[in-house]
């Protein structure tokens, strides 16, 4: 099923003003390397329109996704943050129910003084507060208790991972500027698909992994050829506008501290010159091809008529040299077949290169 335009798959303002809960746990997922829609999660957790979600809600959400919501409470400002800062010195995101209890973010950085957070309802919905900012909505005054003079608590959601998660984002605060930069809005927009393509053609740093190269480096190595040829062999691409493309992906590794085994450096580059292109022909375009487009389509046409099969890619391949360039839905839909794929192939019983076919 292809991408729809309105559910957008990395960091962007939630659509309503009930669905910051799901958003908040997506975008800490995101955190932890567990790339999910925020629709999924919305359909999980039962929200509704009328109530939005709640915790119960959200931690049913959470255990389908192999994470557990631990709940803490102070009473006391600085407790609580100390509190606080425990969680995210481990890399452990905290989702925060803020102004009075009306709206859900979540926190995924201290430092120097200052929080990370991501809040659904800002654009850009990454950004950095002081404690004084952040104390002052995160307090609730509970009325129920005492309507005249309400007690102040401070609740926190901490979202922990079942299992050992060696995938973590590090969103520190030049990321997070750099983020939030206009030129860079479409990054932060599409910073999902980024972040599974790598997780493809990356690994976390690991004890078994010997000479790994950073993402960095490897660019560093390989750029050059990439950038030449992909250029070259189009011919209507500029080589600042691939450069760009390599430098998210550059990012986007460095803020998961992902690498590249050395033994796979061969792979990625293949890896990397494919996902390119494919960039490069969804938004320019791409011409006939060794005589596939208009003159070809009678062919499968013929091929179906005689009750033979056609082609595996032919109908694609039609599609494509069609005369015209590939539109983004299109794009969109041949990348959803190759995940869809690509999820088939990582099915219990399935080993060996299969469970890396793209």
């Amino acid at each position: 099923m292809p991408r729809l335009t309105e559910h957008r798959p990395g960091f962007y303002p939630q659509p309503n003003d009930w669905t910051c809960g799901p958003f908040a746990l997506k975008h800490a997922l995101a955190a932890l390397g567990k790339l999910v829609d925020a629709r999924e999660i919305k359909d999980i957790a039962r929200s509704h329109w009328w109530s939005g979600t709640d915790e119960i809600q959200l931690a049913r959400a959470a255990r389908a996704f192999d994470c557990d919501l631990v709940l803490e409470r102070r009473r006391d400002p600085e407790a609580a943050r100390k509190m606080l800062m425990r969680f995210l010195r481990e890399q452990t995101p905290v989702l925060l129910c803020v102004d009075e209890w009306t709206h859900w973010i979540t926190v995924v950085r201290f430092e120097d003084s200052r929080f990370v957070i991501i809040d659904s309802e800002d654009d850009p919905v990454l950004n950095v507060v002081t404690w004084a900012q952040l104390r002052t909505r995160w307090r609730y005054h509970d009325t129920d208790y005492d309507k005249n003079d309400p007690p102040v608590i401070y609740d926190l959601l901490a979202v922990v991972p079942r299992t050992r998660t060696t995938v973590k984002a590090d969103f520190h605060v030049e990321r997070v500027k750099f983020l939030r930069r206009p030129e860079n809005h479409g990054l932060a927009l599409h910073w999902d698909e980024y972040v599974e393509d790598l997780l493809e053609i990356c690994r976390a740093p690991s004890a078994r992994i010997s000479d790994p190269l950073s993402m960095g480096e490897f660019l560093r190595r390989h750029q050059e050829l990439l950038v030449s040829r992909i250029v070259y062999w189009h011919g209507d691409i500029e080589r600042e506008a691939i450069i760009r493309i390599l430098r998210n992906f550059r990012f986007v590794a460095e803020t998961y501290d992902l690498v590249i085994p050395r033994s796979a450096t061969r792979r990625a580059v293949a890896d990397l010159a494919i996902l390119v292109t494919m960039w490069v022909v969804a938004s320019r375009g791409l011409d006939e091809m060794y005589g596939l487009g208009k003159t070809a389509e009678a062919a499968p046409r013929a091929a179906k008529a005689k009750g033979s099969r056609a082609p595996k890619n032919g109908a694609r391949n039609a599609a494509r040299h069609n005369g015209a360039a590939i539109t983004p839905a299109a794009a969109a839909r041949i990348r959803a077949r190759l995940r869809s794929r690509r999820a088939r192939a990582r099915r219990p019983g399935r080993s060996g290169p299969a469970r890396r076919a793209r």
